[in-house]
C-alpha cells in the first residue's frame, strides 16, 4: 500500500478510437491532438503514476510510435511509472500504445496482439473496362503509379511493398521485445504473426501483465483515497475542424464530408476485425 495519508491523484489519459485516420468529424489518435494532454497528466500529480487507458483497433504505424515516444520521453523524465490499462481491443497500433506501459492489465474479454503489418486495397481492372471508361495518368517517374488499383497488380509492386512492411514489422516487433523483455512466453512465429487472442490468453503468453481495471489497480497500490482524473485531450470543435476546408467555395467542404465517408468506412472494418 503507498504511504499517502493525503487524498493523492492519478492523471489518466484515455486513447479510444482509431490511430490517425484524421477527418474534420472524425478526428483519429495523433500526437498533435493528444500531445498537450499527455504533458499535463505527467505535470499533474506529485504521485509518481500515470494511467492510460486504450481502446483502439489500430490505424498509423507513423502516430502510434510517435505517442509511444512521448509517453516513454516523459516517463523517464519525470520518473513516472506508466499503468495501462486495455478495454475493448488493444490491437496492432493500439497493443503498440500498450507497450508505452510500464505493467499492462486487461479485461478478462479484451482482444490483444495482432502485432502485424497490413495494406488493403481493391482492384477495379475488369470494372473499369466492361463499363467502357479509359482512364489518363500522366506521371514523372516510373514508380509513380504503382499500386494502382485502376491497373493489373504488378508483382514488382507488391515486393516492394511487402518489403516496407518488412521494416515497419520489425519495428514493431523490436519495440515490444525491448518492452516485455523477459517476460514474453512464446515463440516469436506464434506472437508475431499478426494474430490476436483474449486478454487470458495474452496474459499467459507474456504480452500483458495480468487481469483487472483502473479503478481496482489504482485502489490496491495507492490506497481507498486516491482519486482517477481523466485528462482530456485539446480537440477543436467543429467549427475549428471545418476551418480546414478554407473560403474558396463549395467544392472544398463536400470533398471533406466525402472523406469522412471513407474515414467511416475504414473505422469500421478495423473495428470489425475485432467482432465489434
Amino acid at each position: 500500500m503507498w504511504p499517502f495519508s493525503r487524498r493523492s491523484v492519478v492523471p489518466v489519459l484515455r486513447f479510444n478510437g482509431p490511430i490517425g485516420m484524421v477527418t474534420p468529424l472524425r478526428p483519429g489518435l495523433t500526437l498533435a491532438a493528444y500531445a498537450g494532454a499527455i504533458e499535463k497528466a505527467f505535470s499533474l500529480s506529485k504521485l509518481p503514476a500515470v494511467a492510460v487507458v486504450v481502446n483502439s483497433p489500430g490505424g498509423s504505424p507513423v502516430q502510434s510510435n510517435l505517442l509511444f515516444k512521448r509517453i516513454r520521453q516523459l516517463a523517464e523524465e519525470k520518473e513516472k511509472r506508466v499503468y495501462v490499462f486495455c478495454e475493448d481491443v488493444a490491437a496492432s497500433g493500439g497493443y503498440f500504445l500498450a507497450i508505452a506501459g510500464d505493467e499492462i492489465y486487461a479485461d478478462p474479454s479484451s482482444i490483444i496482439g495482432s502485432i502485424g503489418v497490413v495494406s488493403r486495397s481493391f482492384g477495379f481492372v475488369d470494372m473499369i473496362e466492361k463499363l467502357g471508361i479509359e482512364r489518363r495518368v500522366y506521371t514523372a517517374g516510373t514508380n509513380k503509379n504503382q499500386l494502382d488499383p485502376f491497373l493489373p497488380e504488378s508483382a514488382d509492386d507488391v515486393a516492394r511493398l511487402k518489403a516496407i512492411q518488412q521494416d515497419v514489422h520489425d519495428v514493431f516487433i523490436g519495440l515490444v521485445k525491448e518492452r516485455r523483455l523477459g517476460k514474453l512466453k512464446a515463440a516469436d512465429a506464434e506472437l508475431f504473426s499478426g494474430a490476436f487472442w483474449s486478454a487470458t490468453k495474452a496474459a499467459e503468453l507474456g504480452l500483458i501483465d495480468g487481469i483487472t481495471d483502473l479503478r481496482s489497480k489504482m485502489l490496491q497500490i495507492f490506497g481507498d483515497k486516491v482519486r482517477l482524473r481523466v485528462v482530456p485531450a485539446d480537440r477543436p470543435g467543429l467549427l475549428g475542424r471545418l476551418r480546414r476546408f478554407g473560403s474558396t467555395g463549395f467544392d472544398e467542404p463536400g470533398l471533406a464530408f466525402a472523406d469522412d465517408l471513407v474515414s467511416a468506412v475504414e473505422t469500421r472494418t478495423l473495428w470489425s476485425r475485432f467482432g465489434l
